[in-house]
């Protein structure tokens, strides 16, 4: 499975300039974690919601301030398991999805987690058919 059939196409930006408490709101507002951080149409940090935590932190400063730079980022063909050793070999919460430098999507490690869980209750065969109870395990010996 790749990227580019788990991301998720709407992805909320910021511009490096913009007032951390403004990013803050709009991340609760939306209840999500992060912002992808664009200077024009280049993907340049992403704002998650552990660098401005407290008010003290962003009070005052700019999303350029508090921002993580520079942003780790993927290609819609990069595999799951590939996604999920980059997320956690560099402790990442997201991955903007870009390809020829359009940033095309965005994937959590809620995504990654999400698809783990539905895919252990769910377990799919190649052929995108679902597999009955005790259908794996026949698979598996075969």
């Amino acid at each position: 499975m790749r990227l580019q059939d788990i991301m998720k196409e709407s992805v909320e930006t910021v511009a490096p300039g913009d007032a951390a408490d403004v990013a803050f709101e709009r991340m609760r507002q939306k209840r999500i974690r992060h912002l992808v951080v664009m200077e024009g149409r280049v993907v340049t940090g992403i704002l998650s919601q552990r660098d401005i935590a407290t008010a003290e932190e962003r009070r005052g400063r700019a999303v350029a301030d508090l921002m993580s730079t520079p942003a780790v980022t993927a290609e819609p063909r990069t595999t799951v398991r590939q996604a999920a050793n980059l997320l956690r070999g560099r402790t990442l919460g997201c991955l903007p999805v870009v390809a020829e430098g359009k940033l095309l999507g965005i994937v959590t490690t809620t995504d990654l987690l999400e698809l783990l869980g539905h895919g252990a209750d769910h377990p799919v065969r190649r052929s995108g058919r679902r597999l009955e109870r005790g259908s794996l395990r026949r698979l598996r010996a075969q």
